[in-house]
């Protein structure tokens, strides 16, 4: 039998340590969403290290997501609720550094939402489609007017349908694509002609795939959910006809 290999024994700085522990500690549920870690000071008792050392632990807990110092706070940084703003954040810093593509963004919110209507059209309550019609109620009020007004009403009807879908990943990479899209293609956007027009149309198209959600037609809405997608970003791409294989089996 051959000798056991091993591999050199990288070195492990303290900050890492501290990381380590405190995020354990959040993931054993022994700090909660809103806690507050001990402060700079007493971090520094606890672990017997350096400011600077605790200082850069820190950073590295708030880049992660996980606490979240705010000034005038008693008590060390805040323990964080799980977000999907972090998730956002990642995914617009890997599109910005090229690291995912424009394309592989929209085919992954086109595929995330097929499923999620889908899931939706199975296993929507009363509440749920009251939720739904609101938020296009609210996007019809809003065309024409203030575009911020709009968006808002428009993300609220795709947060009802994630939510519909009854998985809470779905509902939380959901959020997180449509805020890396928006971050990514701000300027294509916001530089479309005739406005208004373009909100009527998507109007129209999220009350087509709510009438499908409600009446428990899962292929009709995940047909309507693609063809809207590829319709709204396709030709803004630099590469236009990269998302056609998600439509086209489609009539």
């Amino acid at each position: 039998m051959p000798p056991a290999q091993f591999s050199p024994a990288v070195p492990v700085r303290t900050y890492e340590r501290i990381v380590e522990q405190i995020e354990g500690a959040i993931r054993a549920g022994d700090l909660r969403p809103g806690d507050h870690l001990p402060s700079e000071r007493e971090l520094m008792t606890q672990f017997s290290v350096s400011r600077p050392t605790v200082r850069e632990a820190l950073r590295v807990l708030q880049v992660m997501g996980l606490v979240e110092s705010r000034a005038g706070s008693r008590g060390g940084p805040e323990v964080l609720a799980p977000s999907s703003s972090l998730m956002a954040r990642s995914l617009s810093t890997l599109t910005l550094l090229d690291s995912v593509g424009l394309t592989e963004l929209l085919q992954f919110r086109m595929m995330l939402e097929s499923t999620a209507v889908r899931l939706a059209a199975a296993r929507r309550d009363e509440p749920q489609l009251e939720l739904m019609r609101r938020a296009i109620d609210a996007m019809e009020g809003a065309v024409g007017g203030d575009a911020s007004d709009f968006a808002q009403a428009d993300l609220d009807f795709h947060r009802a349908v994630w939510k519909a879908s009854g998985n809470e990943l779905i509902a939380a990479c959901g959020q997180a694509v449509s805020e890396a899209l928006l971050a990514s293609m701000q300027a294509e956007l916001s530089s479309t002609a005739d406005t208004a027009a373009l909100e009527q149309d998507s109007v129209g198209r999220d009350r087509a795939l709510f009438e499908a959600i409600e009446a428990g037609r899962p292929a009709e809405a995940s047909r309507l959910a693609r063809r809207a997608l590829f319709d709204r970003f396709d030709h803004l791409l630099s590469t236009p006809g990269s998302l056609e294989p998600l439509v086209r089996d489609e009539p």
